[in-house]
């Protein structure tokens, strides 16, 4: 018997894979939060006893070492990856047997230049492959970016090239492919929504397979890749090292207004506001960074809160807290100090300093527009420009305004827009803690704007 079960982790769209036997089971790149593994190896009746990492993470943070500590189960891990850590290292032809479960090695370095891929066949019913473990190698229609190591691009493009046509494509059309991301993920430019595969369906209406030439496909993985976020830069080394245990980790403890207001002071402290942008707009604390729990949380947070910060948070609520600690925890955030208690509420309560983000509306935006009083900031994605832009605004993603905001000038009036009001948020806490003090942001964003039939192509 072979099961194959998926853990999904929104926000980040990670995909694990839990592999069993009749008694035991492997777990493929697992998360940091190991609670799923264990429950479903339990519920199951399984014993975990493998742990198969397919390269060194870089948008997430491993939970190989608290799987490992917490289940006995051995880790397994690309040789070329030279990881700090006991485990098993692999290589080409390399065999890992699990019941009647076999899993084949092979080497394909393109998205990492350390990466493997694991084959898999069910012998209790033939020898043939069923199943691909693939990592970032290749995506549900699109393929790992190669762009990731500074110098790097083409050479690995070239790499992921080989690792595509002389490897993976030589599967047979049957095999199953089970990716490590699906759409939501930047380890890939394209990704699918589903989450799961066959090599025949990829072969046949996968872009980047469609492309047999070997420099027109390095051309095509090396150009006009989306904005790689801060933490893809770090995440590596800190999964090739080991990461910290999570109980090891502070359990972030509540403060009272004042007691949190003398912890902020610290140079050290970074403010980091999770509720809705519509919460943050109306009261918040002054030098907050706003990041809303309900989006792309832990991968805009990994994008732009500095690393080395403690971290103190604002909710709405305290089941707010345990969420944000694990989301910022997958992206190496480790340092969750506190959070406010009670919130902004009871900081209001005590006199406490505040600050506001006015909300607009697309007409209250176009009318300050027209009058030469603000100007509109497009906070949205390069990639995300292909349709009508706003007459006359600045173009400027959301991440850059933490150094781009110095070609603004803080006298003028600021509406930032992103499509749709979250990202926007951020980028005005960005503005607002470089002492931008007239800054809006525009409710509904470019959708809302859009719709008033006064957009069109900038020049």
């Amino acid at each position: 018997m072979m099961i194959i079960h998926q853990f999904f982790v929104p926000g980040i769209a990670h995909s694990s894979y839990m592999v069993a036997g009749n008694n035991i089971c492997a777990v493929i790149d697992p998360e940091r939060n190991i609670r799923p593994y264990l429950d479903s190896a339990k519920k199951m009746g399984l014993k975990i006893t493998h742990i198969l990492e397919t390269h060194l993470h870089a948008d997430f943070i491993s939970g190989h070492l608290d799987l490992e500590e917490a289940t006995g189960a051995r880790i397994y891990a690309p040789a070329s990856a030279n990881c700090a850590f006991p485990h098993e290292p692999l290589k080409e032809g390399d065999r890992i047997k699990l019941e009647d479960i076999i899993f084949s090695v092979i080497e394909t370095p393109g998205h990492t230049p350390e990466h493997i891929s694991y084959i898999a066949a069910d012998t209790s019913r033939a020898d043939d492959p069923v199943s691909l473990f693939c990592g970032d190698t290749l995506f549900v229609g699109d393929v790992g970016r190669p762009d990731l190591f500074p110098g790097r691009a083409e050479e690995l493009a070239s790499s992921l090239y080989d690792s595509l046509h002389e490897k993976i494509l030589k599967l047979p059309d049957h095999c199953e492919v089970y990716p490590a991301h699906s759409m939501g993920s930047l380890c890939g430019r394209a990704i699918s929504a589903k989450r799961s595969s066959t090599i025949g369906f990829e072969r046949k209406y996968n872009y980047a397979l469609q492309i047999s030439d070997r420099q027109e496909f390095i051309h095509s993985l090396t150009s006009d890749m989306p904005a790689a976020p801060d933490h893809f830069a770090r995440c590596s080394e800190i999964n090739r090292v080991g990461p910290s245990l999570m109980r090891s980790l502070k359990t972030p403890k509540p403060l009272d207004p004042k007691a949190f207001s003398n912890s902020i002071k610290s140079e050290k402290a970074a403010i980091l506001d999770v509720r809705s942008y519509p919460a943050f707009s109306g009261l918040h604390i002054p030098g907050s960074w706003h990041i809303d729990l309900a989006g792309s949380f832990a991968t805009q947070a990994g994008w732009v809160i500095p690393p080395k910060k403690d971290i103190f948070l604002v909710v709405e609520g305290n089941e707010q807290v345990d969420e944000s600690a694990m989301q910022l925890r997958r992206v190496g955030l480790d340092s969750v100090e506190a959070f406010l208690e009670r919130g902004m509420l009871a900081w209001g309560v005590n006199a406490m300093p505040i600050d506001t983000v006015p909300i607009i509306t697309p007409n209250m935006a176009n009318d300050l527009v027209a009058s030469e009083k603000a100007v509109i900031i497009d906070v949205r994605s390069a990639e995300e420009k292909t349709d009508d832009c706003v007459i006359g605004s600045i173009q400027i993603p959301w991440h850059d305004l933490r150094t781009r905001h110095k070609e603004l000038s803080r006298d003028r009036k600021y509406i930032v827009m992103c499509r749709g009001g979250q990202r926007a948020s951020i980028a005005a806490s960005i503005l607002k803690m470089n002492g931008f003090n007239n800054v809006f942001n525009m409710a509904g964003g470019f959708t809302a704007y859009q719709k008033l039939g006064i957009c069109a192509l900038n020049d």
